[in-house]
């Protein structure tokens, strides 16, 4: 399996590139307790245009979970350690949650790095302490993680998509439940921690905001808030909750690839 050596840890990534050797890169940020799995419904549409590079954020997947607390200055300095271990100069980016977060640290500090940018579901302070720090408390418990897994599954998606969804549902809850409860718990201080709005004011690359109706975790009030902070950027607001890429896979997948193509 494919690991990079990065900033003192192992980091897990993928790469699909059916689009052939010359094609442009694209990087896909996974969100809070999930994995490169999360993208499955994007990889095959991405892979005939683009490079596509998944990773698992660190504490997540198959990459490490060192103690914590992580900070964004960590997340974003992942992305551009594992760029440079696989030679790649210049990329485009998308990132959902704290892979939108983590993105907007990357635009803001490494323009010359980074093409069209997409912040998914994010927002550049997610949270506050009263959140984050229960949850990664109770994350860090003998069982953590199975006591989150449905609270936290019922703010992804809707109930509706929940209950027309089982086994999907299923397996991303397999993925959430097996999820290091150090790493998870760590990244839930890097966003107690996080607040990336003034940086978001300075990036001039190319975005697109995308928000869910439904979304609890990252409202869409403040997707558009987000969006008029960065100058010229888009939004487009779709009929899911949290993980807006699954639950409207199609409408998503159709969006990115129009903004990508621009």
């Amino acid at each position: 399996m494919p690991y990079a050596a990065v900033n003192g840890i192992q980091l897990f990534y993928r790469v699909d590139a059916s689009a052939g050797s010359n094609a442009p890169w694209i990087v896909l940020s996974n969100s809070l307790g999930s994995d490169v799995s999360m993208w499955t419904p994007q990889v095959e549409a991405l892979a005939a245009k683009f490079r596509v590079l998944r990773y698992d954020t660190r504490g997540h997947g198959r990459s490490d979970a060192p103690n914590g607390p992580y900070t964004l200055d960590q997340l974003a300095g992942d992305v551009i350690g594992l760029l440079d271990s696989l030679g790649i100069a210049r990329t485009h980016f998308c990132g959902l949650s704290m892979g939108g977060i983590t993105g907007i640290a990357l635009a803001a500090r490494h323009p010359e790095r980074f093409g069209r940018v997409v912040l998914s579901n994010t927002a550049a302070l997610i949270g506050s302490a009263a959140t984050w720090s229960p949850r990664a408390a109770r994350a860090r418990e003998e069982g953590g993680m199975c006591a989150l897994v449905d609270p936290v599954l019922q703010r992804w998606f809707t109930a509706g998509f929940i209950a027309d969804h089982p086994l999907l549902l299923a397996g991303i809850r397999d993925v959430f439940r097996h999820t290091s409860g150090e790493g998870y718990a760590a990244n839930c201080e890097a966003l107690r921690d996080a607040d990336a709005s003034e940086e978001a004011r300075t990036i001039k690359a190319p975005v697109l905001v995308i928000a869910g109706t439904h979304d609890q975790s990252t409202t869409a009030a403040q997707g558009r808030e987000l969006a008029g902070s960065i100058e010229g950027a888009r939004y487009v607001e779709l009929d899911a909750a949290h993980l807006s890429n699954i639950e409207r896979a199609g409408d998503f997948t159709k969006t990115l690839l129009e903004f990508l193509g621009d």
